[in-house]
């Protein structure tokens, strides 16, 4: 099988191992040097793709090297470069070397952190790591949490464990409430817990879409006089459209008078606890039931590196506990020390290593600074933006993200709406910036979160210059077409 070593399944020689681990090594350290000097996006070869799609299934192995250059060809140069310093799109995932390391080695020594019995070291050191995240968002000593994919899984987990505590799996009569700001991932993660659609109920958000607690009160009355059982709110710290942050120290005076849970979807904008404003913006997430976090967003983690938090960790267990014959011996250890009793995972990857490793190598401070940083960015974009002239601000800089349209000297809404819609696509075409668009109460907007720290003053003005100039070209486009037509 190409280079392998006879009469050794699926294996090299020691020095063939080491000349693909430099290999690969040089190709990480030649990516991450000159990074901020290739295009945010590449053109995509359709032929070449399709190729990959087209091919059969290998019956003889190929030289390691040929298949390294095959992926450096039709995987890395066809992707979008989400940890580009000039990759403004959705939530930017500004990875760091560290942690990229340390995935390689929680997948090289291949740890299975599920039980105390199999890896008591690597337990130790994601309840080490999930401990460090208790104390940096304020919640109790009794609180608890596992490391999962990402998001969406830490969301879902969160809402089964209030399924399960609040209701005792009796989902009937039950109705849990947001903003219509919300994530798409809590309402996907509701109906995979068999929740049907009505009983999410999206309430209107306010001028600076956050969620309006008065609202949310008249909205639970009018379900309890129905005969609806109210159970959970669901809130955000940091919208992925706008960085809106709702009400929290609010609504955790509210779920406690109404005996409703509360779920914080911090998913990008917890980590802004380790700054002053980021505090004072999420005055309240110490309250919390239960947190969903990506790692990977503003703690500049690999993807996947997702963690769900709960107020009383023995209610992970507590909902997700089976325990068949062939695990018996691993009860002996206790509850808290097996991850498999903590979430729908029972084959689960070292995650809490690259976290742990980041904050032992870089340091709190650090990291910080890191995470100011994003906020110091987004601002200096919406300055440069004012100052270029036909941009209105929809949304101002808020915890790394702000919205904004282009402008038309003639004030025409749908020229206006056209010209931001189409400016998406202009950008990727020319693959030196990207920035996403998005709909705010029926205006298409386009949006930059600027959260990774290698971002430079120079990136974003550029950026600005760039959007401007490919803007005025769309616009002169739209109304000469609608001109000679």
């Amino acid at each position: 099988m190409g280079e392998m070593t006879q009469g050794q399944a699926l294996q090299f020689s020691r020095e063939e191992m080491r000349e693909i681990g430099y290999r690969v090594i040089d190709m990480l350290v030649d990516y991450y040097e000159d990074r901020a000097d290739r295009p945010v996006a590449e053109k995509l070869d359709y032929e070449a793709l399709d190729a990959i799609l087209r091919e059969p299934l290998p019956r003889k192995g190929m030289p390691w090297r040929e298949a390294l250059e095959q992926f450096e060809r039709q995987v890395v140069d066809a992707s979008n470069r989400v940890d580009h310093p000039r990759f403004f799109a959705y939530i930017p995932l500004a990875n760091n070397f560290v942690s990229v390391m340390a995935d390689a080695l929680a997948a090289g020594y291949n740890i299975f952190n599920a039980v105390w019995l199999q890896a008591p070291g690597a337990v130790q050191i994601e309840r080490l790591t999930v401990d460090w995240l208790r104390q940096i968002f304020g919640l109790p000593q009794a609180a608890g949490g596992t490391f999962v994919s990402g998001g969406s899984v830490a969301n879902l987990t969160a809402l089964a464990v209030a399924r399960e505590i609040q209701l005792q799996g009796d989902t009937r009569a039950a109705v849990a409430y947001c903003s219509d700001q919300i994530h798409f991932a809590v309402s996907r993660g509701l109906r995979v817990l068999g929740f049907a659609p009505e009983q999410l109920r999206k309430i209107p958000s306010d001028d600076n879409f956050r969620l309006p607690v008065t609202r949310l009160r008249s909205a639970i009355a009018e379900d309890r006089t129905a005969g609806k059982e109210p159970f959970c709110v669901i809130a955000s710290a940091g919208t992925t459209n706008t960085g809106a942050v709702d009400p929290l120290d609010e609504l955790a005076n509210f779920c406690a008078q109404e005996e409703l849970w509360l779920h914080v979807d911090g998913a990008y904008g917890a980590p802004a606890m380790l700054t002053e404003r980021g505090k004072r913006a999420l005055k309240g997430l110490e309250r919390v039931d239960s947190l969903a976090l990506d790692a990977h967003k503003w703690l500049f983690q690999p993807i996947e590196c997702g963690v769900v938090l709960v107020r009383e960790r023995r209610w992970l267990p507590r909902t997700f506990k089976e325990t068949p014959e062939y695990l018996k011996d691993a009860q002996s250890e206790g509850e808290e020390l097996n991850f498999m009793y903590q979430g729908i995972q029972l084959t689960r990857q070292f995650r809490a290593l690259k976290l742990w490793m980041s904050f032992k190598v870089f340091g709190l401070d650090a990291i910080s600074e890191a995470i100011a940083a994003g906020y110091e960015n987004a601002e200096l974009a919406e300055r440069l933006l004012r100052e270029a002239g036909p941009w209105e601000i929809v949304t101002p800089a808020q915890m790394a993200i702000l919205t904004f349209r282009y402008k038309p000297a003639n004030g025409d809404e749908e020229l206006a709406n056209r010209v931001t819609h189409n400016l998406v696509g202009r950008l990727l075409d020319d693959g030196y910036a990207f920035a996403s668009g998005t709909q705010l109460r029926g205006r298409t907007v386009m949006r930059m979160c600027a959260n990774n720290p290698r971002t430079t003053a120079s990136d974003l003005e550029k950026t600005v210059q760039l959007m401007t100039r490919l803007a005025a070209e769309l616009e002169a486009e739209i109304l000469g077409a609608t001109a000679s037509s």
